[in-house]
């Protein structure tokens, strides 16, 4: 079942609240927060105190992707803040410190992912496999939203979805980038079962209509306790 997560970095933050609520009763399985630092990505969005404003509003499942240098400095920070998935680029620090990243996570009770970015290959994630809850492909390079889906993306989607069936792991497949009706069959079809759309979402008067097509007409599977 597909799964719908919309990014806030496209909400209008003037009325973060009221844009969180709608996309919540529009069904939305769960909210991405892409938390940019300035250093790994080239742009600085936002962190701490946004997460924990959206906490108090809203009872949906928080998916926070830090697209951030040396993510192990943060992760309590971001648990504690309302955080229910901490998500680490595999660029971001090397493979021992992403693994104690991943392991603090874990302990406080959080779920747990990992990101590649386009240049990186699908084999990255490997190393990651036994600690992860979420797998995310990045179909656009990190740190701006609007971008347009890369479509040369699609065979590693597929390659990672082979990974998972393989090993019997169960991991959510997430794609994040470009995202609109037509570029979520493409994923869904490569075997991804959640995916990240801001703009497509945020920026239409009917959201409700653009999930149930985002979704293909399946049903929300839930809040919280995905």
């Amino acid at each position: 079942m597909i799964k719908i997560a919309p990014s806030i970095l496209s909400a209008d933050f003037a009325c973060l609240g009221n844009d969180i609520r709608r996309v919540e009763a529009a069904g939305a399985d769960m909210l991405h927060f892409d938390v940019m630092d300035g250093m790994f990505v080239p742009n600085i969005s936002f962190g701490i105190p946004v997460l924990k404003a959206a906490r108090k509003c809203c009872g949906m499942f928080m998916d926070v992707h830090l697209m951030i240098e040396k993510p192990v400095r943060y992760i309590e920070a971001f648990a504690e803040a309302g955080a229910d998935l901490i998500n680490v680029h595999v660029e971001s620090d090397s493979t021992d410190n992403l693994i104690a990243a991943l392991k603090k996570a874990r302990l406080l009770g959080k779920k747990t992912g990992i990101t590649l970015k386009p240049a990186t290959p699908w084999e990255a994630a490997a190393p990651y496999l036994e600690l992860v809850d979420l797998i995310l492909i990045m179909t656009v390079e990190p740190g701006f939203g609007g971008q347009k889906f890369m479509e040369d993306m699609l065979p590693k989607i597929s390659a990672v979805r082979r990974l998972l069936d393989e090993t019997g792991k169960d991991c959510m497949l997430e794609v994040d980038g470009g995202i609109n009706e037509r570029t979520a069959r493409l994923a869904a079809d490569c075997g991804a079962d959640t995916l990240v759309a801001g703009s497509y979402i945020f920026g239409s008067s009917d959201t409700d209509e653009k999930i149930r097509l985002l979704r293909g007409n399946n049903r929300a599977r839930g809040k919280r306790n995905i």
